[in-house]
């Protein structure tokens, strides 16, 4: 038995839900998640269910047969116009004998002959075969008076009829052109979110505004509108410390010494190319110069452009597996918390995550603490220099996230505490709105509240 997910697409009418559950039943499926919100979309309904291969091809193979099953996700426009009907029994009639033919779905029409305009029809349509636009209007223009009003294909004008068609075109301008079993997958997991915050009394169609804000947020701060805030720390003749704090989140610390150049963390992925940029302009854009850069914890906006630089990151083991298990929960107490699980795929996905490839891991705890002390609570895993400055990697408590590092230089008082301690009256209203998207998407940022 394996589990399978998919997506329907059923006629809003008595009775459809049911021959879908028949036919799962049938050949002994068994459902595991359903989800159905008319107040979302009043069509589709996500499916997943345990069966054997052999069965679930005959499942989908059905609901293929009868109209049921959604398989791809094409791009829908929307097209609305003026049309002028001649004031003639059958006249509507024969207007939409054009609109059948072209697989066109009618959204809006208002006619009224005691109206300002007495032949003026006025059209909207949802057209999921857009090669036919031309095709359609060219038929109209030959036999109508018409005057088109407004053209989209962004999706921003589609109705809620068609509400996944709009999500998932929406979603295209973040993650480019993937295919629909990929863009149907993520809408799967998108939707489990949804369903989950919406248990907790929260509002589906905004919790699918803010999974959106967080593509729009960091997609709209890249290239031009790309800033940064910037701190130059003198730390001794030899030593200069950069702090960069990004548009969305996610520190750089970069230490700049005669020998070489040491980064802690590394920002989002999608930034990268701005990342450089920004370093160039300091002075700091050759990257031979970069030789170790240390991670503090697996998030995508403190390791997501690791995999981008050429020098190794140093990282412990938790942090790696967490990278490649995809869920930030991973080795948690939340862990298996759809909510945590989700917004990894998103924010991985929206921000074009790059992990760590080039590795050196520090020692496990377990071996670390028989030649390694503590520094209080904190169990020191490595230690290591920056110029002639030591420094320690202590072992946090797993609070805001399983593996986390914090390091500090105690000679100079310099501590990097990872998402441990945030100064958040430092927070532009920009930054803030951001960040609360997280809070809300998940209920807390943190795995493990109480160890936070």
């Amino acid at each position: 038995m394996k589990q399978f997910s998919f997506i329907a697409c059923m006629p809003d009418r008595p009775g459809a839900l049911h021959r879908a559950a028949e036919i799962i039943k049938r050949y002994e499926g068994n459902i595991n998640r359903i989800q159905y919100d008319r107040r979302i979309d009043r069509y589709i309904v996500f499916f997943e269910v345990t069966a054997v291969p052999e069965a679930y091809d005959r499942i989908r193979d059905e609901l293929e047969k009868i109209g049921y099953l959604q398989t791809s996700l094409q791009p829908v426009a929307f097209l609305k116009f003026h049309l002028y009907l001649p004031n003639c029994p059958g006249a509507l009639f024969d207007f939409l004998n054009y609109i059948t033919s072209s697989g066109a779905n009618i959204t809006y029409l208002d006619f009224d002959e005691r109206g300002q305009h007495p032949e003026r029809l006025v059209v909207g349509l949802n057209i999921e075969n857009t090669s036919l636009i031309d095709a359609l209007l060219n038929q109209l223009k030959s036999r109508y008076r018409l005057e088109i009003l407004e053209y989209d294909t962004t999706g921003e004008k589609l109705d809620d009829t068609v509400f996944y068609l709009r999500l998932a075109q929406k979603l295209r301008s973040f993650i480019g052109s993937a295919e629909d079993e990929f863009l149907m997958r993520f809408l799967h997991d998108i939707n489990h979110i949804a369903q989950e915050l919406s248990n907790l009394r929260k509002d589906p169609v905004e919790v699918f505004e803010n999974i959106l804000k967080v593509g729009d947020c960091l997609n709209r701060t890249t290239g031009e509108n790309f800033f940064a805030d910037v701190q130059r720390v003198k730390i001794s003749d030899g030593i200069e410390l950069f702090c960069f704090q990004l548009p969305c989140g996610g520190n750089i610390y970069l230490f700049d010494t005669i020998c070489e150049r040491v980064m802690i963390d590394t920002g989002y992925g999608i930034y990268y190319q701005d990342v450089v940029n920004m370093l160039q302009h300091y002075g700091l854009g050759d990257l031979g110069r970069l030789k170790r850069i240390y991670i503090t914890h697996a998030d995508a906006d403190h390791c997501g452009a690791a995999g981008y630089f050429s020098a190794p990151s140093y990282l412990n083991r938790e942090t790696l597996l967490i990278t490649r298990e995809t869920s930030r929960a991973y080795g948690s107490s939340s862990q298996g918390c759809i909510l945590e699980e989700v917004y990894t795929k998103i924010i991985n996905l929206f921000s074009r995550f790059n992990p760590p490839s080039n590795v050196i891991l520090f020692p496990e705890i377990s071996q670390a603490e028989k030649i390694i002390e503590k520094r209080g609570s904190f169990p020191v895993v490595a230690l290591f220099r920056i110029g002639d400055l030591n420094f320690e990697a202590l072992q946090g408590l797993g609070g805001h996230m399983h593996g986390e590092i914090l390091y500090i230089c105690p000679e100079e008082g310099l501590i990097f505490p990872e998402d441990a301690l945030i100064n958040f009256k430092s927070l532009s209203p920009d930054r803030t709105e951001y960040n609360v998207l997280a809070d809300y998407l998940m209920t807390s940022v943190n795995v493990d509240s109480r160890l936070a």
